[in-house]
């Protein structure tokens, strides 16, 4: 059986208060920046496997506001920690010209669960540097540029290059911002603890 649960602008505030936390991917590497930001911020985090992106966000249990089991969004963000690591991903070769990179399958998979994706890059003066080839790969300007804006149309909800000490912050104002608005416009289906069969 399932329970519609409406959350009200007082219950929504003390969520994401209290109970907000943010998930990051066993895979995730070189993220200690990232985590002393979520730190001094005072923002839970644990380590868990995502299916899709690197990070997302979770309202973990709340039994006194019925709220049995954690609450997961359908939105995540993909980091690359450069834009030489993007390089790499888009360029890298296939066995077979129908074949999508890695990358592009993560995203279409994402897309057909309907999660919302968010690409974010640690390299504030990213489009500058890809339009003037000033990263480490052999993959041409300009089909790294057209490739990424394939990318962005089709799969991404968002596309951020920021600074490097910035990421953290971007990273929770997206998820942040995500979840709160997914409790305001929307009902949630909340499984009934005991079910009657």
């Amino acid at each position: 059986m399932q329970v519609q649960y409406k959350f009200t602008d007082t219950e929504i505030k003390k969520l994401l208060k209290e109970n907000f936390i943010i998930l990051y991917d066993t895979r995730e590497q070189q993220n200690q920046h990232i985590l002393d930001y979520f730190d001094k911020k005072k923002i839970q985090y644990k380590k868990q496997k995502i299916d899709e992106g690197d990070y997302t966000a979770i309202i973990s249990a709340r039994p006194d506001m019925g709220i049995q089991r954690d609450l997961y969004f359908n939105v995540a963000v993909e980091r690359k920690n450069s834009i030489d690591e993007l390089a790499g991903n888009l360029g890298e070769k296939k066995d077979d010209y129908r074949d999508d990179i890695r990358l592009e399958r993560e995203l279409k998979r994402a897309r057909q669960r309907g999660t919302m994706i968010y690409l974010v890059v640690e390299d504030k003066n990213g489009m500058d540097n890809i339009v003037n080839g000033k990263y480490r790969s052999q993959y041409n300007p300009k089909a790294f540029e057209g490739k990424l804006a394939s990318i962005e149309i089709n799969y991404l909800k968002g596309l951020r290059f920021v600074d490097k000490k910035d990421v953290g912050r971007e990273i929770l104002k997206l998820l942040y911002y995500s979840v709160m608005e997914a409790l305001k416009e929307k009902t949630h289906d909340i499984e009934a603890a005991e079910q009657i069969n």
